[in-house]
């Protein structure tokens, strides 16, 4: 087990439009403001058309083959994720989502690209002090999070500073 210990920084509600891409949108979001780590969470619609990685083709398979499922239809959707910074610092969305319609579900990472349909609510939590990093692991070909202990400057730093 790795961890780091951090604390709540800036909350920020975000109602993400018809057709915006999650991932995209979202990552921009964090840049834009300088948001190093948080957790995020989700609720609304993804539209038809919309592509999650729904697992490995086959789990002993590395690195792994991802699978992928288009939405046939536009579907009710929850989710929770994290924003970290890659290696070069660039802020990486990882969000699972449930999607939901008449009783059946599916859920997978939003990696491949799920669009909104009409109006997703987003709640993103920053974490201040939380030293972490995606970094590419060479056996699975994922960025991978990577948290560190926080520095005293992690601690005192404040929200939106480098």
């Amino acid at each position: 087990m790795k961890y780091s210990q951090g604390k709540m920084g800036r909350v920020f509600v975000v109602r993400l439009e018809d057709g915006e891409v999650i991932h995209k949108e979202l990552e921009q979001f964090a840049a834009d403001r300088r948001v190093e780590a948080a957790t995020v969470m989700i609720v609304g619609a993804a539209d038809k058309g919309s592509v999650l990685v729904v697992g490995p083709k086959r789990g002993a398979d590395m690195p792994p083959i991802p699978m992928e499922k288009k939405l046939e239809e536009a579907c009710e959707i929850e989710g929770v994720g994290t924003i970290f910074p890659n290696e070069e610092g660039k802020p990486i969305l990882h969000m699972h989502i449930a999607c939901g319609r008449e009783g059946a579900t599916v859920t997978g990472c939003v990696r491949r690209g799920v669009k909104v349909w009409k109006v997703a609510e987003v709640i993103i939590v920053e974490m201040l002090g939380v030293n972490g990093r995606r970094e590419v692991d060479p056996r699975t070909g994922f960025e991978l999070l990577v948290p560190r202990r926080p520095t005293m400057t992690d601690l005192t730093r404040h929200p939106g500073e480098r």
